[in-house]
């Protein structure tokens, strides 16, 4: 996992144009690595799900990015997804980038069969293939998640939340691509499903080779399922490290917060303290760092300057950056 394979420099996206523009995402850096699990964590309205739609170009309007860059790293270079003309990323998608989308389980196709949903995907991007070809990955896809070949004659109706969730991600590795966006992808399922889902997700990542950016408010899952984690706040990363890092060392007031709103499954029983108050208006941002009215370690300098995301003065090596004036960073930010 040393090989970029996807990079975001300085990504910006409003909802709304001029001075009544809402900015969703503020100058977010995140590299994801070749095989690798990068987990986005953060409460409902951080900008998870913008973040996942404008790196795709999947923003539904009035959401617009308004600067940075999204290097996809190819065999011939990097080239950047924000400037790619609509047949070059017609192409892109699926292909290259696959994206299973928050309560996947009801993207299906009421009306058509299982078959036919996963035959459309490689017919769109691959007219010269056969029927008998297009079924026979079909049927390897259903295999591939778990699913007999036999349920590729079932409509949606006929199949439990968790067999519909395999089916989204199988069709979202269809053409083997070499990064998949998870947006919430165990929504409304029960924890036993979500673990046997996830499970199944790392073993195909491991077999497969792909890149998961994986989106969820759960931090504990990501903390099982990531190798690295990003934390996002009001539209920025306040802080990313890699799992283990974050789980037993979390830096930022926000990440304590996130870690101590779930229960531990082993280890003596301690007390929930979760985070007090509720997660910024994003027409209305506080000044300085915009966690600074729900932390409790909060100081003068929290209300008026923005803490700039860099290594910490205390952490040796690369990986590990946060955002919070409790700990210096290196002059040099990154």
């Amino acid at each position: 996992m040393t090989d970029a394979v996807l990079e975001i420099r300085g990504l910006d996206v409003d909802y709304g144009l001029g001075d009544d523009a809402v900015h969703a995402i503020r100058d977010v850096n995140l590299t994801l690595h070749r095989g690798e699990v990068l987990g986005l964590a953060g409460e409902s309205g951080s900008g998870k799900s913008t973040l996942a739609y404008g790196l795709t170009r999947l923003l539904p309007p009035p959401g617009v990015v308004r600067g940075g860059e999204v290097l996809f790293h190819t065999d011939d270079g990097p080239v950047d997804v924000l400037r790619m003309t609509e047949a070059e990323l017609r192409r892109f998608r699926w292909a290259e980038t696959a994206i299973v989308f928050q309560g996947a389980m009801n993207s299906l196709n009421p009306v058509q069969r299982v078959s036919t949903q996963l035959t459309d995907v490689i017919r769109a991007h691959d007219p010269r293939s056969t029927g008998a070809s297009r079924l026979a990955r079909a049927r390897e896809l259903l295999s591939l998640v778990g699913i007999a070949a036999d349920r590729l004659d079932s409509y949606p109706h006929q199949l439990s939340g968790g067999m519909r969730q395999r089916v989204m991600i199988g069709m979202a590795l269809a053409l083997e691509p070499k990064v998949v966006v998870m947006d919430e992808p165990t929504t409304a399922l029960d924890v036993v499903v979500q673990r046997q889902i996830l499970r199944q997700l790392v073993e195909l990542r491991e077999r497969l080779g792909f890149s998961v950016v994986f989106i969820t408010h759960d931090l504990s899952l990501l903390v099982e399922f990531s190798d690295r984690i990003a934390i996002m706040y009001g539209g920025r990363i306040v802080e990313e490290a890699s799992s283990a890092q974050l789980y037993r060392e979390p830096k930022h007031p926000y990440s304590h917060g996130l870690l101590n709103s779930f229960p531990a499954l082993r280890g003596p029983k301690r007390e929930l303290t979760g985070i007090p108050g509720s997660p910024p208006d994003l027409r209305a941002m506080p000044s300085g760092c915009s966690f600074h009215p729900r932390c409790p370690h909060a100081m003068e300098r929290c209300g008026v300057e923005v803490p700039v995301l860099g290594v910490p003065h205390d952490h040796v090596g690369p990986g590990r950056t946060v955002a919070c004036w409790l700990h210096p960073v290196h002059d040099d930010g990154f």
